[in-house]
């Protein structure tokens, strides 16, 4: 079975409990959870594939340690891996922005050779525009814990059935 690490940034505890919703979804001792605030480039090292978590802050830049850690991203430890994104967002108060930590960090995991998978419909929401947004679909899963929490959990189990197809 494969191993897959979770590497998340959370500011206000969004992020950490989807990771946790997230990694339960699969089955136990696949997914392993690293907070970037105390990981290191080591950690990324011994996994199959990954699955990176970021909201989105200020006017569309990523959570202040996913600022930090993409730094210690490189191309050894993800170069034709498969990564999967989600990101969270407020589409209501910044719907010019939404979601874009998605965008940033799939850019940034594209230009060191990695797979992005577990693209996710856009149906469904309100917003103008993203950086997540790759031609009908996010990059990842967008969740909206401030105007859309109830669909959260549905939204994390479709999303997980997919990447247990594509990941695993």
């Amino acid at each position: 079975m494969a191993k897959i690490g979770l590497f998340y940034g959370s500011t206000s505890g969004d992020t950490l409990k989807a990771s946790e919703m997230i990694a339960a979804e699969f089955e136990d001792g696949v997914v392993e959870l690293h907070d970037v605030r105390k990981a290191s480039a080591e950690d990324l090292n011994g996994y199959d594939a990954f699955i990176f978590g970021t909201s989105t802050w200020h006017w569309g830049g990523l959570q202040d340690e996913w600022a930090v850690f993409e730094e210690e991203l490189g191309a050894e430890q993800i170069k034709g891996k498969k990564v999967a994104l989600f990101g969270l967002g407020d589409q209501k108060n910044y719907p010019e922005n939404f979601v874009d930590g998605i965008g940033l960090l799939g850019k940034k995991v594209k230009s060191l050779g990695a797979l992005v998978v577990g693209h996710w419909p856009t149906e469904g929401y309100d917003f103008v525009a993203s950086q997540a947004v790759a031609g009908e679909a996010f990059l990842g899963l967008a969740l909206d814990q401030d105007n859309q929490s109830d669909q959260t959990p549905d939204r994390i189990h479709k999303w997980v059935t997919l990447l247990k197809q594509q990941l695993l």
